[in-house]
């Protein structure tokens, strides 16, 4: 069997045998190896270790690539994405400069109804190929999997549209695709006054063509003042849950309403955002306090500092999350109203600048905690036998630390995609 042998690398990042999802102050825990090999074999991992350490008598090496003064790290994992849209919304981005307040801006059509508007007047193909053209570039940019959430057809057939796109993209993509059932994004205009209506859509129009043509793996809401209350917000996720769809949740953004208590109920795989957090939520995210209805989560909480950053709001308290034990993982909530990047690099800078994290737990949060968070830890997120070689190849860089501190700069030099060079 032939296969790749990688030497003289520099440091190998991450390296692990055996999966675990990092909780606390073990997100800090990032084993490396200096002077390392690793050897790539039908796409996937197949041994690694020092250069000292070199045994590749079972291996027919056909490929030998020198990574002399290189690191090597995992692709991204990136959990949290809207990227299927149909065109950008540079012009309310002015509008917030000048002053208008998101209703301001609503009221001359614009936020997620804007988006939808665009969905309903764009064709499949258009909306897959400029899909396309995005996940290449975040795959240059070392993204090595993906969520993609639906959320701005708001309609029958726009949501369903979305999942479709989505769905070919999951068929012809080179990297693990998870997708995200978003419905319950926010309440189309003809429904603002009527929450069941809308409600009822969902569960009675929507959920059954999503389950025949089993488009989705998770179903999201947005529980948040002004769009879906927790009550609403376990309604419909119960209704996904039927269908066998795991829970995701858009919780505690702007403000704290019970939607940790509920993304607790419902064993929720993640809940995201987390800009608006009270120390109880805190506890209750890291398993310190039992629910309400006695139970303690164990999910994750995915963090969106681009997010954050973009909207000028605070940042998410990643530090008393780890400290209140919480498996945390980042994300870039690539979307054409509030973070309009799906750069990880940047994600992980903005995770150790804007809310302390260390470089360790920034790594970790972005690739091991990232695939949990999208249940493909089995797949990437780490250098592991048996894993995807998906892999991050840098410039030559004095440290670690100097890849979230250096964040203007493009550190990249190559990315690997199960086991082959983009490009090459």
């Amino acid at each position: 069997m032939s296969a790749t042998l990688i030497t003289n690398i520099q440091l190998l990042v991450n390296t692990r045998t055996e999966n675990v999802l990092l909780r606390g102050s073990a997100l800090a825990d990032l084993p490396c190896i200096e002077d390392a090999y690793l050897i790539v074999e039908h796409g996937k991992i197949a041994a690694y270790g020092l250069m000292d350490d070199l045994v590749h008598n079972h291996f027919t090496i056909t490929d030998v690539i020198d990574a002399e003064g290189q690191t090597v790290l995992p692709a991204w994992c990136d959990s949290h994405t809207h990227l299927v849209f149909a065109a950008s919304r540079e012009e309310e981005f002015v509008y917030k400069l000048k002053g208008m307040s998101y209703a301001d801006i609503a009221a001359k059509g614009g936020g997620i109804l804007n988006s939808a508007n665009k969905i309903a007047a764009a064709t499949e193909d258009e909306l897959y190929n400029s899909a396309w053209a995005r996940l290449h570039e975040l795959v240059q940019l070392g993204t090595g999997a993906i969520e993609i959430k639906s959320g701005y057809g708001l309609s029958v057939e726009g949501e369903i549209k979305l999942l479709r796109v989505i769905k070919r993209l999951k068929q012809h993509s080179p990297i693990p695709i998870k997708a995200t059932f978003l419905g319950a994004h926010t309440y189309p205009l003809q429904y603002k006054e009527n929450h069941q209506g809308y409600i009822d859509l969902i569960i009675n129009g929507m959920l059954p063509i999503i389950a025949e043509e089993k488009l989705a793996d998770y179903i999201d809401v947005f529980c948040e003042e002004g769009f879906f209350s927790p009550a609403e917000t376990e309604t419909i996720c119960k209704a996904g849950m039927a269908i066998g769809l795991k829970t995701k949740l858009h919780v505690n953004q702007l403000n704290s309403i019970g939607g940790i208590e509920k993304g607790i109920a419902l064993n929720a795989v993640s809940m995201d955002h987390l800009e608006t957090m009270t120390q109880d939520d805190i506890q209750l995210m890291g398993g310190q306090k039992a629910s309400l209805s006695g139970e303690v989560w164990r999910g994750i909480g995915t963090l969106l500092p681009t997010a954050a950053f973009f909207l000028r709001m605070l940042f998410q308290p990643a530090r008393q999350l780890i400290d209140a034990h919480c498996a945390i993982a980042l994300a870039s909530d690539y979307n054409p109203g509030s973070s309009p990047s799906g750069n990880m690099n940047l994600v992980v800078s903005m995770g150790c600048i804007q809310m302390k994290m260390l470089p360790e737990e920034a790594i970790n949060a972005a690739t091991i905690n990232g695939a949990y968070a999208m249940e493909l830890e089995q797949e990437v997120g780490s250098i592991m036998v048996g894993k995807r070689a998906n892999l991050i190849f840098t410039k030559p860089v004095p440290s670690l630390a100097y890849l979230p501190y250096a964040f203007g700069s493009n550190l990249i030099d190559k990315v690997m995609v199960n086991g082959v060079f983009l490009n090459d």
